[in-house]
């Protein structure tokens, strides 16, 4: 987002509208939803049949803060984008703050579930 902030406002705002369209593939979406997937699969089986707790929190962080994340805030924020009805500094300001969250909560998932 660095970058395309150095653009003009207009400049930032069509290129950030193109990652986000190219960004609406079947690779892309299977590799995330997938993980979403094998996310509650472990939950589920560490229900059934016992285990850490670590590989559950892990799966919690991708789930909430991936997952929730893009579906409560940068989903909604993207749509704005494309409808024209945000401004582009504070859609990146707003986007990048909740983009932080989303890598943090993603790498710490992901060293729970290396953990557990």
């Amino acid at each position: 987002m660095a970058a395309l902030g150095r653009l003009p406002g207009r400049d930032g705002a069509a290129a950030m509208r193109a990652i986000n369209a190219a960004v609406l593939n079947p690779v892309f979406l299977g590799m995330f939803v997938g993980t979403g997937l094998a996310c509650a699969a472990l939950v589920v089986g560490v229900a059934v049949t016992g285990g850490s707790a670590l590989p559950v929190l892990g799966a919690a962080l991708y789930l909430a803060g991936v997952l929730g994340v893009t579906a409560a805030v940068n989903v909604p924020l993207n749509d704005a984008l494309a409808a024209g009805a945000v401004d582009w500094d504070r859609y990146r300001a707003r986007w990048t703050r909740w983009n932080h969250v989303r890598t943090l909560a993603g790498t710490a998932g992901l060293v729970l579930l290396l953990l557990g």
